[in-house]
């Protein structure tokens, strides 16, 4: 329902006035028509999560609710390399200990905000018969130089990702530091073309890319980082460690376009995070995978919250 609700939505407003970018990427951008050329765009972007489906209030906590909603939305800005400046905070609580779980998500929200020097800058509160459901919208400066956007891959550029993959369900969905600062020295080295954040998982979110910079991908499997978490997981699905890694979702590592002209200055790993090349885009649309077997059309696995 998400990705076709997006892609009528975009079409509506369509017929709205514009912004320098829209509804489909990680955050939209505001510019500015100024005379002075070092203006920075604006990066907007917001999210929602609700108790029963992006956490479980009563195994978490409050607090692990609200940072992880403030990792969520600054995970986006380092996607488009913006830095952030301010976020709001909305909550709709249950009518049951109301008080302490607005202090508790604020704390959440506050740890990070501390970490990364954050304004929190408002947002609004309300009270109702139903679980709790957290929203917050976060507005970052896109670094001069450029933004990154998921349409700017072109064929033969190097599909790279950060850090490791799947398993995310054990933990990480709800302590992972989003990649600000790995991505402000990507950025400084000026060799990213396109970049995403991986939240829905590897395939939907390359797949997501390919569309918007009108080519295909081919991924070697055996190169894509595993993660121990996903092997653990493997141990009791039935899936494959491989598969946790492609469709898991909610790693939130940085999913990178990199012309091959630039990967001599890409670094093996940036801060102990690893940077790893698992394949190339290609011309041919789709997706695909490649492995002793031969090419062969990968499906796009990700995780569809609520199914």
């Amino acid at each position: 329902m998400e990705h076709s609700f997006i892609a009528w939505a975009k079409q509506r407003a369509a017929r709205l006035p514009k912004v320098k970018l829209g509804i489909g990427d990680d955050c939209a951008l505001i510019g500015f028509d100024s005379l002075d050329s070092a203006q920075a765009d604006l990066a907007i972007t917001t999210d929602s999560l609700c108790d029963g489906t992006h956490f479980i209030l009563t195994e978490c906590g409050a607090q692990a609710a609200g940072r992880k909603l403030m990792a969520v939305n600054l995970s986006d800005l380092a996607s488009m390399a913006a830095n952030p400046i301010a976020v709001f905070l909305s909550l709709c609580l249950p009518k049951e200990n109301a008080g302490d779980l607005a202090s508790g998500v604020f704390e959440g929200v506050y740890e990070l905000a501390e970490k990364y020097r954050v304004a929190i800058a408002g947002g609004d509160t309300n009270v109702w018969n139903g679980p709790l459901v957290i929203h917050m919208t976060a507005i970052g400066k896109v670094a001069l130089g450029g933004n990154w956007l998921r349409s700017g891959a072109s064929p033969g550029d190097a599909i790279v990702v950060t850090g490791k993959l799947g398993g995310s369900i054990l933990g990480k969905h709800l302590s992972f530091e989003p990649r600000l600062e790995l991505a402000a020295d990507l950025h400084r080295l000026g060799v990213v073309a396109a970049a995403t954040d991986i939240s829905d998982g590897l395939g939907v979110d390359l797949l997501n890319m390919t569309v918007a910079s009108k080519c295909g991908a081919e991924v070697a499997l055996d190169l894509v980082p595993i993660s121990d978490d996903a092997i653990l997981c493997a141990q009791k699905s039935g899936r494959s460690p491989l598969e946790h890694a492609l469709g898991d979702g909610e790693d939130f590592e940085l999913l990178l376009a990199v012309p091959k002209e630039n990967l001599h200055k890409l670094p093996s790993e940036i801060g102990g995070i690893p940077l790893t090349r698992i394949g190339t885009f290609v011309s041919r649309t789709g997706l695909w995978s490649k492995d002793k077997t031969g090419v062969k059309q990968l499906a796009p696995r990700g995780y569809v919250h609520g199914q």
